[in-house]
């Protein structure tokens, strides 16, 4: 039986910015098992929407993000889609840069191999943190 996994995104200032549900295969998953499973459904939802709903607003922005939203379109006139498999590089790169804190019931993760096991209480929060200028 599948496990699902609630998913919520918080600002530092402990706002939800946005809530929603994943499925996985296994009761067990790491935290780099989550965050491709998190960056790969994003970004299909995106890229299937074409743009309707608006802006891609993901775990981590897409490389040119100004070309992503405005840039050239394909040779058939549709919006380019974005690759998951390089926004997931990103994130992961955004997580070991501790840019994005991961927290699974209300502890923080600690590295990419750490083992995760869902239950029904189990809830995730994805933590942006920004950089201030001047800082």
């Amino acid at each position: 039986m599948p496990a699902m996994l609630l998913i919520r995104d918080e600002t530092p200032a402990g706002e939800t910015s946005q809530e929603f549900s994943l499925e996985f295969l296994t009761e067990t998953i790491t935290v780099r098992e989550l965050i491709r499973s998190r960056v790969y459904q994003e970004v299909q939802d995106f890229n299937v929407s074409q743009r309707l709903a608006g802006p891609y607003r993901g775990l981590v922005s897409p490389e040119g993000p100004e070309e992503i939203l405005n840039g050239p379109r394909s040779k058939a006139g549709l919006p380019r889609s974005i690759d998951w498999k390089k926004s997931f590089e990103r994130a992961l790169q955004a997580f070991e840069a501790s840019e994005v804190l991961i927290l699974v019931d209300h502890r923080q993760a600690e590295s990419l191999d750490e083992l995760i096991t869902i239950r029904p209480e189990t809830r995730v929060t994805f933590l942006k943190l920004t950089l201030l200028v001047g800082g």
